[in-house]
């Protein structure tokens, strides 16, 4: 099968941070992906101890158009972060696949030799995605339908098929026999793990209060919270949600197993990270997070969008020569139960090796930031368990699928 995939020779992931991942029209509802991508672009940083005068390339990842400055976001994020003025940004998209994107196209800047130390961060509003309207440009003429909808509510249905993202989980359900009852039970463990995991998560999120960032000989940006908040430093999410209480939710389609408790959380959140190169890395004797060993994108049917992690995997597996056993650890989008639950099937996965401290049930889904998260997670778990290598991946719309594979250098 022909594959759109790479190994990495060159890169390492030095550290990543990322905010509290907050629930849609929550205590992030009014903040740009901008401000967000600020925020955690200076914060790692500051984390790394590295400066910001070092960076040679700002990769960003956004998918709503979220604020009316939404063309210039790289552009802000890595000025207000403190990068020079001459260092170029570059937005990507590869909607819930962009984190990982982040990651493979800095690692080929590297290899190219654009840069030795690349910062990349992925931020999304879910709750700031507009009521937009495409066709009015020219006015309203008498009696015709005004056409203004919800964007997000919109952007969930592929007009391909036509089929809606829960749609494409509620077929996989059928082809891989998944019932409503398997889908509650890897819901409630989402939760359940995610709860448990709240210190671990805590190692990787950096608190989000009330602050200016200012450039000099420019407008003030920052962040601004909802009176009465004072700080944000938790996912607001995770909570206790047994099998019974998951069980009582009404599916979104009759007959089928997909409900908004066992469907990724809708959220708000920023994620960073900074990749450099060998040399960079010996020459400030740096001990990064992990090793970055390829990426890997593939193709598949839109009504069975979410079954594509399990080719991404076989396509990133092959390339770098190893095999599913070579792979400790997984981090796989929970885009929804029934789809994560097919991956795992189609792969013959070991679910004590999926998502160990929660997924995106638990934790929620910011588009452009979740590949960036969960490449972080994965690496920090790696470490935690004195685990060798790792994949993170995720389902993409449309019929995509995307893959990384991590590796931890002191395992």
């Amino acid at each position: 099968m022909k594959h759109f995939s790479s190994s990495f020779h060159n890169a390492w992931l030095v550290d990543g941070v990322r905010t509290p991942l907050v629930d849609y029209c929550g205590a992030f509802g009014a903040l740009s992906p901008t401000d967000m991508g600020i925020k955690v672009a200076r914060a790692v940083l500051e984390r790394s101890g590295l400066p910001a005068a070092d960076v040679e390339s700002v990769v960003v990842g956004s998918m709503a158009q979220a604020d009316f400055d939404a063309y210039v976001l790289p552009r802000h994020v890595g000025l207000y972060a403190g990068v020079p003025l001459t260092v170029p940004s570059i937005l990507v998209q590869r909607i819930c696949g962009t984190g990982f994107e982040l990651f493979r196209q800095a690692a080929d800047q590297i290899a190219l030799g654009y840069a030795d130390l690349a910062l990349v961060v992925g931020t999304e509003s879910m709750t700031r995605n507009p009521i937009a309207a495409y066709t009015h440009r020219s006015g309203f003429r008498l009696g015709a339908p005004v056409e203004f909808k919800d964007f997000l509510v919109e952007a969930l249905v592929d007009t391909a098929g036509p089929v809606s993202m829960i749609q494409t989980a509620e077929n996989l359900a059928v082809q891989y026999d998944i019932s409503r009852a398997d889908v509650d039970a890897f819901a409630a463990q989402s939760f359940d793990r995610a709860l448990h995991a709240k210190d671990f998560h805590a190692g990787e999120i950096v608190p989000v209060t009330n602050e200016v960032f200012a450039l000099q000989g420019y407008a003030n940006r920052g962040i601004q919270l909802p009176r009465k908040v004072v700080q944000m430093a938790h996912d607001t999410h995770p909570r206790p949600s047994p099998v019974d209480a998951l069980a009582a939710l009404r599916t979104v389609y009759p007959g089928g197993v997909q409900t908004a408790g066992n469907s990724s959380a809708l959220v708000d959140g920023a994620a960073g990270a900074l990749v450099a190169s060998d040399g960079y890395v010996q020459k400030h004797g740096l001990k990064p997070l992990a090793r970055l060993r390829g990426a890997a994108a593939v193709g598949v049917a839109p009504e069975y969008m979410g079954i594509g992690p399990a080719p991404a995997i076989r396509a990133l597996l092959e390339r770098c020569g190893l095999t599913l056993a070579d792979i400790d650890l997984f981090e796989i989008n929970e885009a929804q139960g029934a789809q994560t639950l097919a991956v795992g099937r189609e792969l013959g996965l070991n679910l004590d090796k999926l998502n160990v401290h929660g997924g995106a049930i638990a934790l929620g889904h910011p588009l452009a930031a979740t590949g960036v998260r969960l490449t972080v997670t994965l690496a920090r778990a790696l470490r935690q368990r004195g685990k060798r290598f790792g994949i993170s991946s995720a389902c993409v719309g449309g019929g995509q699928g995307m893959a990384l594979l991590i590796e931890n250098p002191e395992a």
